[in-house]
């Protein structure tokens, strides 16, 4: 490192997760010297989007997640006094787990169209090699992170400080040279954007081209690795919750380009259909009678403003919103529907007023900025970090990737975090302390019991549903298979997405874990494609075509209380990682209540300055 950090800020972060960042942004904003580190080459924790390449190598730093057995204390010694104690962070990612990889088309470089075998079917410890040797002989560079991230990035960054829009950021400048490249590269698509438009307008892309088929092989897809931006996690925004609003109230959706989803699915006796969301969809829908159209429609008004109406459900809150959609003579159809592709509930789990709420809050959605509730953000999640860092630089904060901290310092007398001590041995003094869970030590998690997530990445050659266009971005809950396991929630992302190569499609599946990744999801996987190679009758051909896989499971700390973790200083706060749901509701909600209890008489993020508004200093 150059040049050495300042030795005091107000606010020390520690993982560029997103409640992380957005708190980085807040505080920030609110004036607050602001110093995020991250001991990872990106931005994103458990929130980022690789490239292809960029995946492969994450994987291969998950095969060496084990804690380092070299032992730091020696180094602490000196920096640590007798009225202080020292609290080791981790210094490896636990948090992904069961990790296995299969490649079912061609990796002959030589042979880009010659139908074989599935070469790769094997976990990913098994694969390395292979890797390795394709990454060669396909002539590029191994990645140890994101495209969009610079490989030359400094330790640290300390923007100049300034109210007016950046030329640069921690992210912006490694972002933009490369969009500018694939916007130019991708035929078809246009960026729109909202420039001086309605506050309320988000940048979003309507895209509509005509299906095309080709054969990929793996180092096609290892060549145009750039094409992918694979999240580590599956979400949606949804378009009246509460991150669209914080990105639209603190203005940092201008960093950002949305596009619409433009279809829910539904999984019904072994087929994929398209499910009517509006009005209009529903009146236009030739597979609902007209009778089940006003069925449909009359208990959509309802779950308008149910709580208007409790009687209508009060002698059923303690039942299942299955069997309450069993009384009000809906057809299975219809009950299918509300349940799986409205409401996204268990049919289990979740009670009426549950499923009333969830479906209300889907409603409520339609028609902000398409026919349905959801907007994904191009590029991939992993922007959103970005976006939130990104302001939080123009407003002062300094940016250290790659750099790692080695412990907290805590005062014996009062137990309050006094500092932290870097793997430069840097010892940097601030008030407060904001730490991502993935970087607590085992010791001080002892006590906390984690849910699991199961997740799956496909790479397909069609869609799951074709129709006219290929442009499709389709979100599908399938049921549970059989008794006792959990629903599976299916997003399928098109090239207009930014996430993958042409005549490519990426698929997304998330679970509750209840068992490995790939046992949770592969019954799913079979059910809606098929392995490359495997396709032999018509009805097979039918599906959509398997060519890579990654299962891996993710640690869900969002349901873990501050109590349960062991020996917290009083001024250092925890942030989770992602959960399970669609959304991002809980890590908006998380970092505004931390926010809130640090800084009380502030405003949470709020909207910049004109720039015509600032007076410099020395101005009249």
């Amino acid at each position: 490192m150059a040049d050495k950090l300042p030795t005091e800020f107000d606010v020390i972060i520690v993982g560029t997760g997103l409640p992380e960042s957005i708190l980085a942004a807040a505080c920030s904003r609110s004036g607050q010297r602001v110093l995020h580190v991250d001991s990872r080459s990106y931005y994103g924790g458990n929130w980022a989007s690789f490239s292809f390449t960029g995946l492969l190598s994450w994987l291969k730093d998950c095969q060496q997640s084990h804690d380092s057995e070299e032992d730091m204390t020696a180094s602490w010694q000196d920096l640590i006094h007798d009225t202080e104690e020292a609290v080791a962070l981790c210094r490896k990612d636990g948090t992904i787990q069961h990790t296995e990889v299969f490649c079912y088309v061609s990796q002959d470089v030589g042979d880009s169209t010659q139908k074989t075998d599935a070469l790769q079917r094997s976990p990913f410890s098994e694969a390395s090699a292979t890797l390795a040797d394709s990454l060669d002989s396909a002539g590029l560079p191994k990645e140890r992170h994101p495209a969009y991230f610079s490989s030359h990035e400094a330790p640290c960054e300390h923007p100049e400080r300034s109210d007016r829009e950046p030329s640069s950021s921690p992210v912006a400048a490694e972002n933009s040279l490369e969009k500018e490249k694939d916007r130019e590269d991708e035929t078809g698509t246009q960026a729109v954007s909202d420039g001086d438009k309605d506050e309320d307008t988000l940048h979003v892309e309507d895209n509509t081209e005509q299906p095309k088929r080709s054969r990929i092989t793996y180092p096609q897809m290892i060549k145009e690795s750039r094409r992918f931006n694979i999240d580590l996690v599956s979400k949606l925004l949804y378009s009246q919750g509460s991150l669209i609003d914080l990105l639209i109230k603190s203005n940092v959706s201008r960093y950002a380009e949305f596009k619409n989803v433009t279809r829910i699915l539904a999984f019904r006796e072994g087929k994929v259909e398209q499910v009517p969301c509006s009005r209009a969809d529903v009146f236009n829908s030739k597979g609902l009678t007209m009778v089940e159209k006003r069925m449909l429609m009359k208990f959509l008004t309802f779950c308008l403003d149910y709580e208007q109406h409790s009687d209508e459900y009060q002698d059923f809150k303690e039942c299942s919103f299955s069997e309450y959609l069993k009384t009000k003579q809906l057809t299975p159809s219809l009950q299918h529907f509300i349940l799986h592709s409205i409401a996204m509930t268990s049919e289990s789990s979740c009670t009426t007023l549950d499923g009333l709420k969830a479906t209300k809050t889907f409603l409520q959605c339609l028609g902000r900025f398409g026919n349905t509730p959801f907007i994904f953000p191009l590029y991939g999640q992993g922007e959103i970090p970005q976006c939130f860092c990104r302001m939080c630089a123009v407003f002062g904060g300094i940016y250290c990737l790659r750099h790692k901290v080695q412990c907290l310092v805590v005062d014996k007398d009062s137990g309050r975090c006094k500092g932290i001590i870097d793997h430069f041995g840097q010892r940097i003094s601030a008030s407060y302390f904001i730490v991502g869970d993935s970087y607590l030590s085992k010791e001080a998690c002892s006590n906390v019991q984690y849910q699991q997530i199961s997740r799956a990445v496909l790479i397909t050659d069609r869609s799951i549903l074709e129709t006219d266009s290929d442009q499709q971005v389709s979100i599908l809950t399938v049921p549970p298979l059989e008794p006792g396991t959990g629903s599976v929630r299916v997003m399928e992302l098109c090239p207009s997405t930014m996430t993958c190569m042409k005549d490519s499609y990426l698929v997304h599946l998330t679970c509750v874990s209840s068992k490995t990744a790939r046992e949770d999801l592969e019954p799913v996987v079979k059910q809606l494609f098929i392995p490359f190679t495997e396709a032999e009758d018509q009805e097979e051909l039918r599906k959509p075509r398997l060519l890579w896989a990654l299962y891996f499971n993710m640690r869900d700390s969002s349901g873990v209380s501050r109590s349960s973790y062991r020996g917290l200083p009083p001024n250092v706060y925890i942030c989770s990682g992602p959960d399970c749901g669609l959304g991002n509701e809980h890590a908006v909600k998380q970092a505004e209540a931390l926010f809130q209890e640090i800084f009380p008489s502030e405003e949470f993020c709020p909207p910049p300055p004109n720039p015509e508004d600032i007076i410099f200093e020395g101005e009249s």
